[in-house]
């Protein structure tokens, strides 16, 4: 079967148009809107999501830090319009990664800055729902949930993951205080205000990073807000093994109980600092 020339050249034209008009800076009520994306590994997906944050229309910068990738994530990265890259010389870690991306958000002048992962797990389309959520000033920080609304289940986490989510997620609960229907969605939003109150650069490089950035966000006595979000389960989609999974349950519940002891004075942690108002 014959290819139509006219056909292709069409298509080549519609794609070159689709990257040239991200080239617009469209900031969401006079703030800065970034979004970063922690990247391994993940050249199967980063266009795919790429393409999807863009289309939002509300973005105006996309950071990819590439964690020394086997694969050619990072030469993907640099083909992407309004996208800065930053690679590691060799790999550092989940929340190393996160403080390299949250550094170079606050630089370029970001006022929301909004992570979601490259594997296209999460869907870019609750952007502008959670820039909102910020750009309105109701919320410091917004988390989208897989719990919300029976998505995790529904979108293939494994039962196990599942189980672990909801009894991490009952304990963290009672010794944090909070009442959060999750703590360990790669999804989450944040204004600069808070970035840069946090100290995360006290926190893990490992995956625990993202517990302890939540922990720390409610020991500040700022409210985190969520939205159900879907999501996706597939082969290239990232995801932590067994061993990792139960490493990071332990340091979820070592942090929470840090937090809880550090409330009632009997530890001190640089994790959770004196607060002086």
């Amino acid at each position: 079967m014959r290819s139509d020339p006219d056909a292709i050249s069409s298509l080549l034209n519609h794609r070159k148009i689709s990257r040239t008009r991200y080239s617009q800076v469209t900031m969401f009520k006079n703030k800065k809107v970034i979004v970063i994306m922690p990247a391994y590994n993940a050249a199967k997906t980063l266009n795919m999501t790429y393409n999807e944050v863009m289309d939002q229309s509300i973005v105006d910068l996309v950071i990819v830090v590439d964690d020394a990738s086997c694969d050619e994530t990072a030469k993907i990265a640099k083909t992407l319009p309004n996208t800065k890259v930053r690679i590691h010389p060799h790999n550092q870690g989940y929340g190393a990664n996160q403080k390299t991306c949250y550094k170079l958000a606050l630089e370029e002048g970001g006022d929301i800055i909004i992570m979601i992962h490259p594997d296209y797990q999460y869907t870019p389309k609750l952007i502008p729902a959670v820039a909102s959520m910020i750009g309105n000033n109701l919320y410091h920080s917004v988390i989208c949930s897989r719990i919300l609304g029976g998505y995790a289940m529904k979108g293939g986490m494994p039962v196990w993951k599942y189980v672990a989510n909801r009894l991490l997620t009952f304990v963290e609960n009672i010794l944090l205080g909070a009442k959060l229907s999750e703590y360990h969605t790669g999804y989450r939003a944040f204004s600069r205000e808070l970035l840069e109150k946090l100290p995360l650069e006290t926190n893990s490089d490992d995956f625990v990073f993202d517990n302890q950035m939540l922990a720390q966000i409610v020991w500040f006595g700022y409210t985190i807000a969520e939205i159900s979000c879907p999501t996706k389960y597939f082969a290239e989609a990232s995801s932590i093994n067994f061993i990792h999974s139960v490493k990071y349950g332990m340091g979820c519940l070592r942090t929470a109980m840090t937090f809880r002891l550090s409330k009632v004075g009997f530890v001190r942690s640089s994790l959770f600092p004196e607060i002086h108002s």
